[in-house]
């Protein structure tokens, strides 16, 4: 029998995360059928002997080293056959009621390829939810620091209006996605190019550009940590971002757009790590150090 639900969650050495989500997820999911997909990139903190151990009923696959975010859930849309395919991410508990708020939207809007949820900080509070679709100016502006200024600390997402209902929107945060069976199949999956950042954003324009909705549902609420695996790897994190933003911004722009994406990461990002390199000096070493390198950043954008 084919469910009305497939979760695919992608893990990466979050065991005890990947376990509290799980536990989120059977408790919480009520009045559909469904089955969970974990989809495990080489972990070595003992995720895959915990899965098998405390929840066999979930399909596991494994894979022999990290093939990154997009492909791993890729690789769970193919094994998985629900009618909808909800991907969520390890570091994230699915709330009561979650679930048949996101079906309700999608069931209602039939053009709907992908619904977004309300992402709250574990303390509560709201999290960045949905952002409008990414251009050089507003590249400019989060660079800089102006856009938060200017525009709120939100910027460039929007921040909580709880008591606005669905509505469509550009995307959404890519740690709970409900995405429609007949919609991936006609767009296709996530685009492997991406190894961390940017996927869902592309997975949304896609979804659009071949007629498809993108809606973000408030009343859907799920508690995000947020940097559950990048957090491990976080010399690696901010180039992995800007990497990913180059390469939308010449799938989906053009090459004239994503070279001047990378002059403006480059030459600000030259600016922020002076001025690190000095704070960090004259505060005797308080003041940390810069996350990413030139010759980091450099190498990084090469890539793309």
């Amino acid at each position: 029998m084919v469910p009305d639900v497939s979760v695919i969650i992608v893990n990466w050495n979050t065991r005890q995360l990947l376990a509290d989500c799980l536990a989120s997820l059977y408790a919480n999911i009520t009045g559909v059928s469904y089955d969970i997909w974990v989809i495990d990139n080489a972990s070595t903190d003992d995720s895959v002997e915990m899965v098998r151990r405390d929840f066999p009923q979930v399909n596991l696959l494994t894979n022999q080293n990290n093939v990154g975010f997009a492909r791993a859930n890729n690789q769970g849309l193919a094994a998985s056959q629900g009618r909808f395919a909800l991907l969520f991410n390890s570091d994230a508990l699915l709330l009561p009621g979650a679930m048949a708020a996101l079906l309700a939207v999608s069931q209602a809007n039939p053009r709907a390829g992908i619904v977004g949820a309300c992402l709250l900080n574990p303390d509560g509070t709201f999290q960045a939810s949905f952002t409008p679709f990414p251009g050089l100016w507003q590249e400019f502006l989060i660079l800089t620091g102006l856009g938060r200024l200017l525009y709120g600390r939100w910027y460039p997402s929007h921040g909580p209006e709880s008591r606005a209902g669905p509505r469509r929107v550009d995307y959404v945060e890519g740690a709970c996605m409900l995405a429609r069976r007949e919609a991936v199949a006609h767009v296709g999956g996530l685009d492997e190019g991406y190894f961390m950042y940017a996927e869902e954003v592309d997975w949304c324009f896609a979804m659009q550009k071949l007629g498809w909705e993108v809606w973000y549902q408030p009343a859907a609420r799920i508690t995000h940590a947020g940097g559950g695996s990048s957090r491990q790897r976080r010399p690696q994190r901010e180039a992995d971002l800007y990497r990913s933003r180059v390469r939308f911004f010449r799938k989906h722009y053009g090459s004239a757009a994503a070279l001047g994406l990378k002059y403006l990461i480059f030459a600000l990002t030259t600016v922020k790590i002076a001025v690190h390199r000095l704070l960090y000096l004259a505060s005797g070493g308080r003041y940390g150090r810069p996350v990413v390198g030139l010759r980091a950043l450099a190498a990084s954008l090469r890539e793309v």
